[in-house]
């Protein structure tokens, strides 16, 4: 069955109603992003006062505080000792192969 000329108009008008839709939703985004202009925002509105920090340090003064020890410094860990020199070995030559 062989397309009319009749089908052919129908088609081509359905292009033209869709390209023209198309054109009016870029003429919309263009108008909204260039054209139109945003509210101003108040800065009264935005910011806030801010609160004034106060910071005690009489609890640095407590006793238990005191009594506590610092804990001691930890070495990294060394894995191998060749003839008292200590190499370290961090991770696998290979980290890919499988264990």
């Amino acid at each position: 069955m062989a397309i009319t000329f009749l089908e052919k108009r129908k088609i081509q008008r359905y292009y033209i109603i869709i390209f023209g839709i198309i054109l009016l939703v870029t003429i919309l985004v263009i108008w909204r992003g260039f054209f139109v202009k945003e509210k101003p925002i108040f800065l009264e509105e935005v910011t806030k006062p801010l609160k004034k920090v106060e910071i005690d340090f009489n609890i640095l003064e407590n006793p238990i505080l005191k009594e506590l020890q610092p804990f001691e410094e930890i070495e990294p860990f060394r894995e191998v000792i060749v003839e008292e020199e200590i190499i370290e070995k961090i991770g696998r030559e290979n980290p890919f192969a499988p264990y």
